[in-house]
């Protein structure tokens, strides 16, 4: 399936002026220029999400609100200056999840993986590498997959966690809180015509690493499944 689609320079535009302009007062005289540009990321996000459906089992496209929650924040902006989207894959039998963030100023990327790991999935997963972590290296080091993704992202812990041999040889992907990979995108990739076709095939790309780690997460230590 090929998508000769892509998001627009107005809403790249729009979100460089939100971002100088980040006040109610200026949103609501602007909001139909936005509403406009929302429908057509919709639009876009669901077209990524059939997309997705020819090679995966994905049952929800997201797309995040542009307003913030500033309760707890010291930052009081009102408005993201960022649009970004998410697509679940289908639960409890497989796990993982694409997410999509567009931003000016040659910011945007996109991502896949594990963000918030479960205590319960984290663990599962670390006890798998410590018995064996030369299939999963074998997946993210293949060199298809290492062109499109790089190397793992996110937050790791600074030594290993309780009950693990500092010294193991995977300790690098151990002590990992979350496993992560992302691909950054510039301006002008975002608004050529083959930008979603570059998503979606990046998005396949990513197949093989998921398909480890929900064999993992669905089975037990001796790999009995557990659904």
């Amino acid at each position: 399936m090929t998508i000769n689609k892509a998001f627009s320079k107005d809403l790249l535009n729009f979100l460089k002026e939100i971002k100088e302009n980040n006040q109610r007062e200026w949103f609501n005289e602007h909001k139909v220029e936005y509403k406009k540009l929302e429908s057509d990321a919709q639009q876009n996000l669901n077209t990524l999400f059939e997309a997705l459906k020819t090679h995966d089992d994905v049952d929800k496209v997201k797309m995040f609100r542009i307003y913030r929650d500033v309760r707890f924040s010291k930052n009081k902006a009102p408005y993201k200056t960022h649009f970004s989207g998410s697509f679940r894959r289908k639960k409890p039998e497989l796990r993982g999840g694409y997410y999509l963030h567009i931003q000016p100023n040659n910011e945007s990327f996109i991502a896949v993986g594990f963000w918030e790991p479960s205590k319960e999935d984290l663990m599962r997963i670390r006890k798998e590498l410590e018995m064996d972590d030369e299939e999963i290296r074998s997946i993210i080091n293949a060199k298809d997959f290492k062109a499109i993704w790089g190397d793992f992202t996110g937050e790791e812990l600074k030594t290993a966690p309780r009950g693990f041999d500092k010294e193991h040889k995977a300790m690098d992907l151990i002590r990992k809180k979350q496993y992560i990979f992302t691909k950054s995108f510039t301006d002008q990739q975002v608004i050529s015509s083959n930008f979603l076709d570059e998503v979606n095939r990046s998005f396949k790309a990513c197949r093989p690493f998921f398909d480890y780690m929900s064999s993992v997460l669905t089975t037990d230590i001796n790999g009995e499944p557990l659904i």
